[in-house]
């Protein structure tokens, strides 16, 4: 493990540190950080648009929502999560395509072939 990784591994886990004590400000802080530091790290962008959308900052949530789709289009809690970020920011036929995406991905299909 290289030191960057180190680094945003770190992050990540101050920022879920964050989270289970309530401090879902803090978290969103450390979460941005850790993706700015690896723009690839999947689990980071899925953590930051959860944590905005807590925060009713539904327009970024839905950004890092589509990232974490992008890195690993085939993950089933990425489709759901951006569904739920759709449904809140009143865009329900975006909400009905990814949630139909994590149908897919529920019934052991795929959305992208690998």
């Amino acid at each position: 493990m290289n030191d960057l990784t180190a680094e945003r591994d770190a992050l990540y886990d101050d920022a879920s540190g964050s989270v289970a004590i309530g401090d879902i400000a803090e978290a969103v802080v450390l979460y941005r950080r850790s993706v700015e530091l690896d723009p690839q790290f999947f689990d980071g962008w899925h953590a930051l648009g959860m944590a905005l959308l807590k925060t009713d900052h539904v327009k970024e949530a839905i950004g890092a929502g589509l990232m974490a789709t992008t890195l690993r289009p085939n993950d089933l809690l990425a489709w759901t999560a951006l569904s739920q970020m759709y449904v809140k920011n009143h865009q329900i036929a975006e909400a009905e395509d990814a949630k139909g995406k994590a149908r897919i991905l529920s019934l052991g299909g795929k959305v992208v072939k690998e």
